[in-house]
């Protein structure tokens, strides 16, 4: 197909609060090429996780409300404002989402096969018996040791790599053809992140899906992710080839994110760190949302809203794309154990 598969443009979601409006997100725009590995990144409270609800349609509405000039269009088609039916029918089949944490979105009084079974019934007519096949076949997919043990237990009688393999059996069972997979290791040690990252690659060429990765460490994403797009305070500050970004990062929060990422090379004692603290998502500052803890920020950062702009292979929200020059002398600092 030509163009993107999935296209998210100006999406902005609002809550109403006692302290006033509150903008979680606010002007996301991004794009997910078909067969492509999306990483979205950023620390907690940015909006990753609520960007990929609002894909889907979940989150509820009231109390959130979905500003005019939102669009999330999947292969041309408008599906903010779609008919429950129509969002239901994509959800599964042409989207799915892995979740954060397994044990609260598995049904624990439900056995792990009859909700991998729901899953494809829901979106196609298959016979008892080839449907049993079908969940054997894919618990053996996605790495289970005993197939028919996984398909008959309750989602408490397995560990906690295991309640993933099971959630990402459920997610691809109908062939989707865009897997969101939101901060998918997170609950995990780090050998069984690194089997559950493995079998999402593998997965994602079998099947020939697109990937939108959503997680707060930088270190996984680069093994993840074709393509990496930065959040802050709401919106993307940055997006390039994950290996353009990690090389040489244009916005300054992408530059102190990865400063702050350890390195068994290193050769101080100390990390470094961005100041300050990300803004309240009712207070965002006016101009660029990240000049108060910007160690480059200057006089045009508190006055003017810098749009995504080009530099290089990357775009970036940051004057710095236009006046790189200005990042010489300065930087993050470490501190001191």
């Amino acid at each position: 197909m030509s163009g993107p598969l999935l296209a998210v443009e100006d999406l902005r979601v609002c809550f109403p609060t006692d302290e006033g409006e509150s903008r979680p997100v606010d002007g996301v725009s991004l794009e997910i090429r078909p067969g492509e590995a999306l990483g979205l990144v950023g620390e907690s409270g940015c909006g990753k996780s609520l960007t990929a609800l609002s894909i889907l349609g979940l989150v509820p509405s009231p109390p959130s409300r979905t500003l005019p000039g939102s669009s999330v269009r999947l292969r041309g088609e408008e599906l903010l404002g779609a008919h429950p039916s129509r969002l239901r029918a994509v959800r599964g089949a042409e989207i799915a989402m892995i979740f954060q944490e397994p044990m609260t979105s598995l049904n624990p009084v439900q056995r792990v096969g009859d909700q991998i079974s729901e899953a494809i019934s829901v979106h196609r007519r298959v016979k008892r018996g080839a449907l049993r096949i079908e969940v054997l076949n894919l618990l053996e997919r996605v790495g289970m040791s005993d197939p028919e043990r996984a398909r008959r237990a309750y989602p408490h009688e397995l560990s906690g790599g295991m309640q993933q393999r099971a959630m990402i059996s459920m997610a691809v069972a109908c062939g989707p053809a865009l897997l969101i997979a939101d901060e998918p290791t997170t609950a995990l040690d780090v050998t069984i992140q690194a089997q559950i990252l493995e079998l999402l690659a593998s997965l994602q060429r079998d099947f020939d899906m697109a990937l939108l990765f959503i997680s707060h460490d930088m270190a996984v994403v680069s093994q993840v992710a074709d393509r990496v797009a930065v959040m802050y305070a709401g919106q993307v500050v940055e997006e390039a080839a994950t290996s353009d970004l990690f090389l040489r990062p244009v916005h300054p929060y992408t530059e102190g994110l990865l400063r702050a990422v350890p390195s068994i090379e290193a050769t101080t004692e100390s990390l470094a760190v961005i100041p300050g603290r990300v803004p309240h998502p009712t207070r965002w500052p006016d101009a660029c949302r990240f000049h108060p803890r910007c160690p480059y920020q200057w006089d045009r950062c508190a006055q003017e809203r810098p749009p995504l702009l080009k530099a290089g292979s990357a775009r970036a929200r940051c004057w710095l794309a236009e006046d790189p020059e200005r990042r010489s002398g300065v930087g993050f600092e470490r501190v001191s154990k």
